[in-house]
């Protein structure tokens, strides 16, 4: 079931999955608001609410891109609009619907002013919230938080989650919120459960969660902070305070984490110079950037590049891709293109040397150990092998025991075999056919898709390393199933969605 959830929403990035949310909630509350259940009599203030935010927030980035000199990115402005619409109360009185397009401005404003050296730092729709509440013309209604919205928010929440991986960290923020709204109910003579209701099903707990505190520009690099970061959000959402103008909200509590996640990750933007590309297989390349300024992150670590082109199609101008490099100074992604490439990475093939691009995060977790002692199984499918050639390179000398296992299918298609020979390391390849040649040390397991039984034959003493997996979803969803039967328990995936 996994495997097939990450197939589906694999074929659309992570940014059009949001917008498209977006789109069906405002369907939804829009239907809502004509039955009377939701807003009622509020219809065509909910379409005057939207058709003012686009324009203002589309016009605005417009001028600000052309004041900065940078290539605007629609999708992201039309997303803005699309959370302040579900923050503001939609409304036809001129003066909220001034406030609107305040806020729109507002928000659409702090992507290039409120940027450090390049990064962004803030939430642009929180931004815009927070500015307007102070101005009195509007103010943070979050009104997706009723029952009748409640299905379709957490139902999409979770397929956003899902998405991009952040169900852990929306774990811990609705555990830690609905614990503080439970533990104030209580304090105040309500009860503990009128807390925990309130909490699940008349806040907007799952928008929130869902939509905005895991957008990927303003998250911080490491699983652990993300942790802390949902904790934190949590109780600046639920605990009630204020001092001065400042009170609890979710605006306020947003800009907090956005504040600390900057502290803790990159610090400034990333601007890549186009170095050249290689043939890795007959379906795959490896494109080489050489950071401008230093870039600090682990072995095994991704990286997502923006690559505006025109003729983008519905993949997007910005995609995720893991280092295939350990140090900085020139930063490798081995990329599989099939024949019927998306629009991004033909414009990537297309690169002349010297052109420049950007990036806007860095992080992950796929780390390798610091204990040189522990023995590591590397699994990979496909160019799910990229992050471990990182890894590879990174514990170079260190004499540790790994044993890699390469899933392909035709030996045409086994890449960076050069740096896996160079590594020293334990290697068996699975492949439709036995390749012609291999290297010393290396075996073939056999024909077939790499199974459990397979893999446990070729290295029968997995259960006691630490294991990396690392390729398509259904590969890793089966292997790693495989693994915990036979008794692995420090188990790390990589899932290669949307190739």
């Amino acid at each position: 079931m996994t495997a097939r959830l990450d197939a589906l929403l694999g074929r659309v990035t992570m940014y059009r999955l949001v917008l498209y949310g977006l789109a069906i909630l405002f369907v939804v509350g829009l239907v809502f608001s004509l039955l009377g259940v939701v807003r009622p009599g509020d219809a065509l203030g909910m379409l005057a609410s939207a058709a003012v935010l686009v324009v203002v927030s589309l016009l605005a980035n417009l001028v600000f891109s052309r004041l900065f000199r940078l290539t605007p990115h629609a999708e992201s402005t039309l997303i803005t609009a699309g959370l302040l619409y579900f923050i503001l109360p939609p409304t036809l009185t001129p003066e909220a619907l001034g406030g609107a397009a305040i806020a729109g401005v507002a928000a659409i404003a702090s992507k290039y002013l409120l940027a450090f050296r390049g990064r962004h730092v803030f939430n642009p729709a929180a931004v815009g919230a927070l500015a307007i509440g102070f101005t009195g013309l509007s103010f943070g209604a979050w009104w997706p938080g009723n029952p009748w919205m409640l299905p379709f928010v957490v139902v999409l929440a979770f397929l956003i989650l899902f998405r991009t991986r952040r169900l852990p960290m929306a774990g811990v923020y609705v555990a830690v919120g609905l614990a503080v709204a439970a533990a104030q109910y209580t304090f105040f003579g309500l009860g503990p459960v009128a807390g925990l209701q309130y909490a699940a099903t008349q806040s907007a707990l799952w928008f929130f969660v869902g939509f905005m505190l895991t957008e990927p520009l303003t998250l911080p690099p490491r699983r652990w902070q993300q942790l802390l970061s949902a904790a934190l959000a949590a109780v600046l959402y639920f605990a009630v305070f204020r001092f001065g103008p400042l009170y609890n909200s979710p605006e306020f509590a947003l800009l907090v984490v956005n504040l600390f996640a900057f502290l803790v990750g990159q610090r400034r933007g990333i601007r890549l110079e186009f170095a050249g590309r290689r043939r890795l297989s007959p379906s795959s390349w490896e494109f080489d950037f050489r950071p401008l300024r230093p870039v600090a992150f682990r072995p095994g670590q991704f990286m997502e590049l923006t690559l505006p082109h025109g003729g983008s199609d519905a993949r997007g101008s910005r995609r995720v891709f893991s280092i295939a490099s350990a140090r900085g100074e020139m930063l490798r992604f081995g990329i599989r293109l099939p024949e019927k490439a998306s629009s991004f990475k033909r414009a990537l093939l297309d690169l002349e040397p010297g052109t420049r691009v950007s990036a806007t995060s860095v992080g992950g977790d796929f780390v390798l150990p610091k204990d040189p002692t522990r023995p590591l199984l590397l699994v990979a499918g496909g160019i799910g092998v990229t992050p471990f050639i990182g890894h590879l390179e990174g514990i170079e000398g260190q004499g540790r025991d790994v044993a890699v296992v390469y899933a392909i299918s035709s030996p045409d298609d086994l890449a960076y075999a050069e740096q896996l020979r160079a590594a020293g390391c334990r290697v068996a390849i699975a492949s439709a056919v036995r390749p012609d040649e291999l290297p010393v040390g290396w075996t073939w397991i056999g024909p077939g898709r790499l199974s459990g039984e397979a893999l446990l034959t070729a290295v029968p003493d997995a259960a006691r390393r630490s294991v990396y997996l690392s390729g398509p979803p259904s590969m890793v969803a089966a292997l790693r199933s495989a693994l915990r039967r036979a008794g692995a328990r420090r188990i790390h995936t990589d899932v290669f969605v949307g190739y």
